[in-house]
């Protein structure tokens, strides 16, 4: 591995492009070597602004180029198993945009081919674990300061999807984010989901059952709830409340600058989305994984972050989620056991 750390980025719409010119503008120790999109014209405009860059038409291919050191995996989820599954057959370390895959079976299928290998190469890009707010929340909960943690209300809510959005892509794509971050913060898997649908936004798309309430139990029982609203037509709000036997605690207020002026106006202004909102945690992120895959020749740990395992455990929520969608009974979430795969 060369001093610079060559990076492919495989998928260059909104969330490629981002990484792109992260990587090319403010992360250290790297550089873009190769783009690829399913696109080609897209690969190649984007190609032709960065020194050094190139485009590699198969995805496949540009994963196993020699003077690729990296991965970074911003292509459609579908997709994501036989590209992971390539850069484990090449050894290439892979950030990996959510989801791990677009299932159970070939989530934990990665898993325990990565297990396998006896080394850790696959992160998933669960960014708000690198939210400088996540953090302290994160590290005042283990502190004990509050004592223990009893109970988590979440609230998720975009001004707008596209128009292809459907009713389980809301948990599978935005409910996936509040699945994650129970996990980070109570350190417990998530053992049964119950998704409620209240009456549907008038403002919604015909058809989406927009908001919706999921409701967790953990492992040693206590209670998570998650309101996702997709179509609010305001703005991008993420907040988080832990309550526990001490106190609480709580995240995403947009405190920055509040004002107060003429004719009795109180406030001050909410992120438009997600990319503003989380921007801090992306950049955090990457050079934190960067910084991980050039020390792992010696570790043999190339993570920093969540790693496939967690991606498993968010397909298995979703899933569960998913049918819960369905009934709106709560369904037992089904997973393995992490100590029956060695490695994991």
């Amino acid at each position: 591995m060369t001093t610079e750390l060559r990076i492919a980025v495989l998928g260059v719409g909104m969330m490629g492009a981002d990484h792109v010119a992260r990587i090319t503008s403010t992360i250290t120790g790297a550089r873009v070597a190769v783009v690829n999109d399913y696109v080609s014209e897209k690969a190649h405009e984007l190609a032709a602004t960065i020194p050094g860059c190139r485009v590699v038409e198969d995805p496949l291919d540009a994963i196993a180029d020699p003077e690729v050191d990296a991965v970074v995996l911003a292509t459609p989820g579908p997709t994501h198993e036989k590209q992971l599954l390539a850069c484990l057959e090449h050894g290439k370390p892979v950030m990996c945009e959510k989801p791990l895959t677009t299932d159970v079976a070939t989530s934990l299928a990665v898993v325990e081919a990565e297990a396998a290998l006896g080394k850790k190469l696959i992160q998933v890009g669960f960014m708000r674990r690198f939210d400088t707010e996540y953090d302290q929340l994160k590290a005042l909960i283990d502190s004990g300061e509050l004592g223990r943690p009893l109970v988590v209300h979440c609230a998720h809510r975009n001004p707008a999807v596209p128009p292809h959005f459907d009713s389980a892509m809301i948990v599978r794509d935005s409910l996936v984010h509040e699945v994650d971050v129970t996990r980070f913060l109570l350190d417990e898997e998530i053992t049964s989901v119950q998704i409620i649908s209240p009456s549907a936004n008038p403002s919604a798309p015909q058809g989406l059952r927009d908001p919706q309430i999921a409701i967790f139990t953990t492992e040693s029982g206590r209670h998570v709830d998650a309101e996702v609203f997709v179509t609010t037509g305001v703005a991008y709000e993420v907040r988080t409340e832990v309550v526990a036997e001490h106190g609480s605690a709580m995240i995403g207020l947009d405190v920055g600058l509040v004002r107060k002026s003429a004719p009795g106006t109180w406030g001050g202004t909410i992120t438009p989305g997600f990319v503003q909102r989380f921007g801090q945690a992306y950049d955090t992120e990457i050079q934190r994984w960067v910084d991980a895959v050039k020390a792992g020749a010696e570790t043999g740990n190339y993570v920093d972050g969540p790693g496939a395992w967690d991606g498993y455990a968010a397909a298995a929520v979703c899933e569960a989620g998913a049918k819960s969608l369905e009934s709106g009974a709560p369904v037992a979430v089904e997973m393995v056991q992490r100590s029956s795969i060695a490695g994991a």
